[in-house]
């Protein structure tokens, strides 16, 4: 027992993972009895061991560091499994879907701004806060359900991409409405880093396969395998950091990369448990910020909103869906699956908020209803999914 102890004062972390993974199995094994997905279980394993409930993991910075290495990874997975022809064969609908489901997002919240007489600078701030899918809980049940191939995932994966592209665009736009504008400097970074990511995709576009450096060595060599992804994975997640661009966009890019050169497989193996862990605990940070006594003091306000943007987010994207031709069934079900408001969108509020465009009321309004769609998702696209096929 005393060396237990020792253990444990030589090294504190090893106490808050032991808790974290004893959390996951416990209340996974509960909630997997109601067939709930790992997404819901991850969320609420962070809100029971977060500083808002029993507080057994205090080091909230530490986990959510963490787990943005987990959306770094989920977008590499994700790249590996794009067909770049089909995405470039549907540019129609991610390009244009995406820009005027911002547009209808923002004129939608901008009818409510003019009623409370709210400043252009705070419509903006919460029309691109809704208008932000959740990648990593979209992809993740398209991957359960293995539609990931299929029309619709490829739509929908499509216009996740598109968002999260327009994610730098939004940031620029808040520091400008907020009075502390991007120096022109980091703007030509910028645009010097979206360039030369065009350039690249365009190349793996017509190049459609390529060879990666030594390969015949890695097929052999399951440990540098292991490195080799990992570093191509964060390296041009660096890349695209150094820019001011997305890092989750670099780890998609590099995903693409490895897809053209055909060899997601032993890709897929190396990094998968990795993956499987930090995407927990990106899932797991989410839930932390989860404010029990302010979600209890706000009950109304936010049961309302979220329910309005559940609402809201389906039609818009249901009804873009099917100006693109995409069947009712088929148009529904994509607007479900983009209903909830996604994991970029926390970076979005956050930076509002530092800069003075939303108090910390708002702050913490756009956590609690952000968390709560992210929450809510699955359940309501399950069910949309059940009343579609009941109704076509």
């Amino acid at each position: 027992m005393n060396m237990f102890l020792a253990v444990i004062e030589s090294n504190p972390f090893l106490l808050k993972f032991v808790s974290i993974a004893l959390g996951i199995v416990f209340i996974g094994f509960l909630l997997r009895l109601l067939k709930q997905t790992h997404v819901i279980i991850y969320i609420i394993t962070g809100v029971i061991m977060g500083p808002h409930m029993f507080d057994l993991v205090p080091d909230l910075e530490m986990i959510s560091s963490l787990g943005s290495l987990g959306l770094i990874l989920l977008l590499f997975f994700i790249g590996m499994e794009i067909s770049l022809q089909k995405l470039v064969t549907n540019w129609k609908v991610s390009v244009i879907g995406t820009v005027l489901q911002v547009l209808f997002s923002v004129l939608a919240v901008a009818v409510i701004g003019y009623y409370f007489e709210w400043s252009w600078a705070r419509v903006l701030t919460l029309g691109f806060v809704i208008s932000i899918s959740s990648t990593a809980v979209i992809v993740k049940l398209l991957q359960d359900s293995g539609e990931i191939d299929q029309p619709v995932g490829q739509n929908v994966l499509g216009v996740l991409l598109v968002q999260d592209i327009l994610i730098v665009p939004m940031m620029i736009s808040l520091s400008y409405l907020s009075g502390t504008p991007t120096s022109s400097s980091e703007v030509i970074l910028q645009i010097i880093g979206g360039l030369l990511i065009s350039g690249f995709i365009a190349f793996l576009f017509y190049k459609k396969e390529i060879k990666l450096p030594f390969h015949k060595l890695l097929k052999k060599d399951h440990e540098i395998q292991i490195f080799f992804a990992f570093g191509l994975c964060f390296g041009f997640s660096a890349i695209t950091g150094f820019f001011g661009l997305s890092t989750a966009l670099g780890a998609f890019i590099a995903g693409m990369l490895v897809a053209t050169s055909k060899s997601t497989e032993w890709f897929h193996d190396s990094l998968y448990s990795l993956k499987v862990i930090f995407v927990a605990l990106f899932f797991i940070s989410v839930g932390m910020l989860i404010d029990l006594q302010f979600l209890w003091s706000n009950r109304l306000v936010i049961g309302m909103l979220v329910v309005i943007i559940l609402i809201a987010n389906n039609v818009i994207n249901t009804l873009i869906m099917r100006g693109f031709k995409m069947s009712w069934k088929e148009s529904i079900y994509a607007g479900a699956l983009l209903s909830q408001i996604g994991e970029f969108s926390f970076v979005l509020g956050s930076l509002a908020f530092f800069n003075g465009i939303i108090t910390d009321y708002g702050h913490q309004m756009i956590i609690a209803v952000i968390s709560l769609t992210l929450l809510l998702s699955p359940p309501w696209i399950s069910i949309s999914k059940y009343v579609v096929n009941k109704l076509f």
